[in-house]
């Protein structure tokens, strides 16, 4: 019989939001578009915070039309919660301010854990904690030009075991006005190999008191989630690769955190099938086209059939579809009476790790020296 658990004590408040249950769904580009959002929303019954894909401050601010639509929320969705993405504290402060004077959002979270070479090589991501005086400046002009909207950041626990930051940063986020921090228990060079070290979100909460800590990392389960609460004492958890092909994950992490621990979804193939053809229609619909919202759901195929018998050839099938009426009839030729199987809870995603940090030639020398950081550096075009 497993230990029982608890949810956190107090309520996350994020700002003037509260976040109950404190569950965060975490952005990852390409997947936690408006339509994936929708499908998380709703098996949660619209509890949590559910925080757009990554979105590049220089896109952002120069009204790239693929970042507008990215930023585009459904009415029901509340609050509207955007990642950004910068290096540059005035195109940082830039993007801000636009989100703010147009009511864009209601949350603003500042990616700094993203472990891609793209990303890293610019001093982005998960390699700019490592610049102290610059992870400030950013921070500073981030809060400034968020009035009241609340601003939070996503980190790592630094570049590799050698360049660990995620202390340091945790105190400059507090002095800056910060209001909550979430963590991913890896470094960058770990990407999403190995084991996620929650004794560091642990750590993180005893050097940070003032603000919420989240924990990230290893959440395969609603029992994960609490467990992780139990463990490190943090006030929330955020959840990204344990939902791929699983949006239902956040009706079990609801009803885990409000103490109904026994009524987590198994669901058969038949319902996954049915789930996996609202899913490529919302996809249709957001786009505008529903041959390429089936295109861009072929990348979910493999996750919401984890686990269940059906055949390479099969797959292979389901995963080159470009019409609604070709996935439906496809997943039709399945077993669908399978139930839900063992196993099927476990790790899903990437899980490659021992990566070598790519990042700007010198940037370990100083880890308070900015130079050679700007505007330049920003991505121009968003996404991951």
């Amino acid at each position: 019989m497993s230990t029982p658990v608890t949810a956190p004590a107090s309520l996350l408040k994020i700002g003037p939001h509260t976040v109950q249950p404190p569950v965060v769904l975490a952005p990852m580009a390409g997947i936690t578009n408006a339509p994936f959002r929708t499908l998380c929303r709703e098996f949660s019954g619209g509890k949590g915070l559910f925080v757009s894909e990554m979105i590049t401050t220089r896109a952002l601010v120069e009204r790239n039309e693929k970042t507008m639509q990215l930023i585009h929320f459904d009415a029901t969705e509340k609050p509207r919660s955007i990642q950004l993405y910068g290096v540059d504290p005035a195109t940082v402060g830039k993007a801000v301010r636009m989100i703010a004077e147009e009511d864009r959002a209601d949350h603003i979270d500042l990616n700094f854990g993203c472990p891609v070479p793209k990303v890293t090589r610019k001093g982005g991501g998960s390699a700019l904690p490592y610049k102290r005086h610059l992870l400030r400046a950013i921070l500073r002009e981030a809060v400034s030009g968020a009035g009241d909207i609340p601003v939070t950041m996503k980190m790592r626990k630094g570049i590799d075991d050698d360049h660990i930051t995620y202390l340091d940063a945790g105190r400059i986020a507090v002095e800056e006005g910060v209001t909550a921090i979430a963590l991913h228990g890896r470094t960058a060079a770990q990407h999403y190999g190995g084991t996620a070290d929650w004794d560091a979100i642990a750590r993180l909460k005893e050097h940070v008191p003032e603000i919420p800590v989240l924990g990230n990392g290893d959440i395969w389960s609603a029992e994960d989630a609490l467990r992780m609460v139990r463990e490190t004492g943090c006030d929330g958890v955020v959840v990204g690769r344990g939902c791929l092909g699983r949006p239902w994950l956040f009706s079990d992490l609801v009803a885990a955190f409000e103490g109904r621990t026994e009524d987590i979804a198994r669901p058969s193939l038949r319902e996954v099938a049915d789930i996996m053809v609202r899913h490529a229609t919302l996809l249709g619909e957001w786009i505008g086209d529903e041959a390429r919202g089936v295109i861009d759901f072929r990348k979910h195929v493999a996750w919401y059939l984890k686990g269940f018998a059906v055949g390479s050839d099969m797959r292979k099938r389901l995963a080159i579809t470009s019409s609604l009426e070709e996935l439906r009839s496809g997943l039709d030729e399945l077993d669908l009476d399978q139930g839900w199987p063992l196993g099927a809870d476990g790790p899903r995603g990437r899980t490659s790790g021992n990566n070598r940090v790519v990042l700007p030639e010198g940037w370990l020398k100083d880890p308070y020296d900015c130079a050679g950081v700007s505007e330049d550096a920003e991505l121009d075009t968003s996404g991951g």
